[in-house]
């Protein structure tokens, strides 16, 4: 199954338009799409360019500013002090592959726990919370994703 890029639209308003879902999307959930890997492009409405990357960074923006940072300021520092240097594509491409790699190796760990408690009550427990979980997801999607009034 080839899943197709989203088009987001964004407006001078600042709002983005989810173009398959024909609705007005927050940037939490295009933060939702990233982490379901789902394929997206978003535009600017008037120049039709692709402003993907500075969504991104906005999204990371938000992210650093609330709770523990992930970047401390030696490293914003050391990234900074990377632009513009003769070897500024060979650090983006050292940063690619360890990002991948550190990918990789979390999905490994995560498999080999998930072998080490199969069968086990924890095992259960998990696996019953997560079928509770998508059964809540499930209803929550069905009802348009929004709190009822009473």
């Amino acid at each position: 199954m080839t899943t197709t890029e989203r088009l987001i639209k964004k407006y001078p308003n600042r709002r983005l338009y989810d173009t398959a879902e024909s609705r007005y999307i927050t940037l939490d959930e295009v933060r939702q799409m990233v982490l379901e890997e789902i394929p997206f492009k978003v535009v600017d409405r008037q120049s039709n360019e692709d402003i993907t990357r500075n969504i991104l960074l906005q999204i990371i923006m938000e992210q650093e500013s609330g709770g523990e940072p992930l970047f401390s300021a030696d490293v914003l520092s050391r990234f900074i002090r990377n632009y513009g240097e003769a070897a500024q594509s060979g650090f983006a491409e050292y940063l690619e592959t360890s990002l991948r790699f550190f990918t990789e190796q979390q999905k490994t760990v995560h498999e080999q726990m998930g072998k080490v408690l199969e069968g086990t009550p924890m095992d259960y427990w998990m696996k019953l919370g997560e079928q509770n979980m998508k059964a809540w997801q499930d209803m929550f999607t069905a009802s348009g994703g929004r709190k009822k009034d009473r």
